[in-house]
């Protein structure tokens, strides 16, 4: 099946296609983009053609021509180009499973119009992204591997999908994305957090605790369920923070990262593309309960929230995180 036919021109086709659901507005690529590559830039920006002209004529009276979009041309890494994007409707989006009235794509090859070289075929196709999935014959590497991580990324940030090779689709699921850090300048001690976790898991504990020569603390309490698997949280002093944060004053996060996961039952299953039923519903419930300990964490410290993507996370996209559960149930605690 032919995806996005008459979507993307013909010389963009081949190239990998990011998808990204744009009901809500114009999408932010560079942003995204942004937090994976150190040299993001728009050698050309996309524009739109005036569409206030009128034809002449009586029988074209009142009539506009409309808006035109014209594609602009993003860096992409060292030898990497986004061209885009191109408005994609909904009935193409069905197409791919993607559930959005409207997107915008962008077309992502090399620079110099060549192919990258890729690897082997992978010598096994479970893997959350589904990369090994959809290319089974030659595995990319390198920078283009890099890239096509990002997509999936970002796709799975957005609701969207990915065409790999502008041929095989790839449409991650947004529930997948659990885990979240908060980056914030104040430093907690174990019994300021403990008593957080245990308003979701009450049997939750101080899993290791030490002082670092600087007098920084770095401890971690885990929270266990039975059935839900826990909840961790690990809490340090850190010489880095995720690029994404890079766009911002300095002063509204800070050195102390606090580290927030789902380790489920079987651990196994966080590896695969499709889990099993009973991990998904497990998932559902944990990652609610996760957003709720991670927007109290941030109430009382302020800093910024970051998702396991390396993206930004909004506070709307908390929201949808605690309000969504399994079967749409939703509760305060998890099972334990």
């Amino acid at each position: 099946m032919t995806f996005l036919a008459g979507v993307i021109p013909a010389e963009h086709a081949s190239g990998h296609i990011l998808i990204l659901p744009s009901t809500n507005g114009p999408v932010a690529v560079s942003e995204l983009a942004a937090a994976w590559f150190s040299d993001i830039a728009w050698l050309r920006e996309p524009s739109r053609s005036s569409g206030s002209r009128r034809q002449a004529g009586a029988r074209f009276r009142g009539m506009a021509q409309p808006d035109t979009l014209v594609p602009g041309v993003m860096r992409l890494g060292d030898g990497h180009i986004a061209t885009g994007p191109f408005e994609v409707g909904e009935a193409h989006l069905a197409e791919l499973e993607i559930s959005a009235a409207k997107a915008e794509a962008y077309s992502i090859a090399r620079g110099d119009g060549l192919r990258d070289v890729r690897g082997a075929a992978p010598t096994s196709y479970d893997d959350r992204d589904g990369i090994a999935r959809v290319f089974p014959h030659a595995l990319p590497q390198g920078e283009e591997l890099r890239i096509v991580q990002w997509m999936v990324a970002a796709a799975r940030k957005t609701g969207g999908g990915v065409l790999a090779d502008g041929r095989q689709p790839l449409v991650p699921d947004a529930a997948a994305s659990v885990n979240l850090s908060l980056y914030a300048a104040h430093a907690l001690v174990p019994g300021e957090v403990l008593p957080m976790l245990r308003s979701l898991i009450a049997t939750a504990d101080v899993s290791a605790e030490q002082v670092t020569p600087d007098g920084s603390p770095r401890y971690t309490l885990v929270g266990s369920t039975a059935y839900d698997g826990s909840l961790v949280i690990d809490v340090e002093r850190v010489d880095r923070v995720p690029r994404a944060l890079g766009s911002l004053d300095w002063r509204s996060y800070g050195p102390f990262a606090y580290r927030m996961s789902w380790m489920p039952a079987d651990p196994y299953e966080l590896e695969l593309e499709h889990a099993s039923g009973l991990h998904v519903i497990a998932r559902a419930r944990m990652r609610a309960s996760l957003a709720r300990l991670a927007v109290a964490l941030q109430s009382r410290i302020a800093g910024i929230l970051v998702d396991d993507g390396g993206f930004i996370a909004s506070p709307e996209e908390m929201d949808g995180r605690n309000s969504s559960t399994a079967g749409g149930a939703s509760g305060s605690r998890a099972w334990v």
